[in-house]
């Protein structure tokens, strides 16, 4: 069971993004959004501020971690090491037992980092009328807990001490997202990034089971999902799709390329068609990102291919698509170059359009 139906939330195939975008100014970063994605905008990152970058923006507060330029690791050896457990975890105590206001805590954003959502939250406070939906977006659990190292490069993740506090700190900062957006708006997404999903199973990760990562996931998901709002995670690549599409991990969207990995996602037919049925969602990623002629070939007309496919290979009407599904780019846009950023927006909302207006 998902959040979907108690929430009310329709998707009817409407654009969002994933959270990167290529420029140096949140405001314009944030008109440039609001200007092609007005139904489900986002807040922006900014990459190139290191403290915007995937393994920094969320780590602030965290016991045992230390920042070099914009590389995160972990020193285990380190004096204060327990030290900063302790208050981490009498902190943490303090929050989920309500003696302490979670934005008073280290698990909400700070200005420094959050700028974007700042931004966000202060610009739809005076839109009118309001967007149908607010859509976040933090570092997921496997992607911090198998990027941050320590000087051996020994993941976080095999650490237990380490991964209790980033994985319980995560959830924390996930909600804090959620309670903010939920402020504005009846209908708030946050979602999980977990690029490094794509790795999962593969030779670096031996060791690491699939009930060991949701496990992890499942911890954020109720921590969003007690403060009133959808999480979705977005992998970037191919991975495991049954560990996401698997019921119990109760998640409400799954978001993932589907310009490039289409073929290997619909393998898991029977799953996906679970998923939806039980109120899930797919964020289909159909707008290419990653390479330039890619981006410049593409029209909305040459992407309803993959719509199409989708109709095809699962069996499922154009309503049942609007009422499962929500229609993105690929992945961030935060290295391209502004031009091609803004062609993978429109790209997005007019597609959108397109599946909308046939259905």
């Amino acid at each position: 069971m998902t959040m979907k139906s108690s929430t009310n939330f329709n998707p009817q195939a409407h654009a969002t993004l994933i959270g990167s975008l290529p420029f140096e100014d949140h405001d314009n970063a944030q008109d440039v959004v609001l200007k092609y994605i007005d139904q489900i905008p986002i807040w922006v990152q900014l990459p190139c501020y290191p403290q915007e970058r995937l393994l920094t923006q969320f780590t602030e507060g965290f016991p045992g971690l230390r920042q070099s330029d914009d590389t995160v690791y972990f020193d285990p050896n380190a004096e204060d090491f327990e030290a900063e457990f302790l208050q981490f975890f009498e902190e943490f105590l303090a929050v989920k037992e309500g003696a302490k206001s979670i934005e008073e805590s280290v698990f909400a954003l700070s200005k420094d980092r959050g700028k974007g959502f700042y931004c966000f939250l202060e610009k739809v406070r005076s839109m009118d009328p309001k967007p149908y939906a607010l859509k976040g977006q933090i570092t997921g659990p496997f992607t911090l807990l198998t990027g941050i190292k320590d000087k051996d490069g020994k993941f976080a993740f095999y650490n237990p001490q380490l991964r209790e506090a980033i994985v319980q700190g995560l959830s924390l900062k996930a909600a804090f997202q959620a309670k903010k957006l939920k402020e504005l708006s009846p209908h708030a997404i946050v979602f999980l990034d977990e690029p490094a999903l794509a790795g999962f199973g593969s030779s670096t990760m031996v060791g690491i089971s699939a009930s060991e990562v949701q496990k992890d996931l499942k911890i954020s998901i109720d921590a969003i999902h007690d403060e009133g709002a959808l999480c979705g995670v977005h992998v970037c690549a191919n991975t495991e799709w049954s560990l996401l599409l698997d019921p119990s991990l109760e998640l409400d969207i799954i978001s993932f390329d589907a310009f490039d990995y289409l073929d290997r996602f619909l393998i898991y037919k029977d799953k996906i068609l679970n998923f939806i049925k039980k109120g899930g969602i797919i964020a289909w990623g159909f707008v290419p990102t990653q390479k330039e002629e890619e981006i410049l070939s593409a029209t909305p007309d040459s992407l309803m291919e993959r719509y199409e496919e989708v109709l095809r290979e699962l069996g499922i009407t154009k309503e049942e698509f609007l009422n499962s599904s929500l229609i993105t780019p690929s992945c961030g846009t935060g290295l391209l170059s502004k031009e091609l950023s803004e062609k993978v927006l429109s790209l997005t909302r007019d597609l959108s359009q397109k599946i909308r207006d046939l259905s």
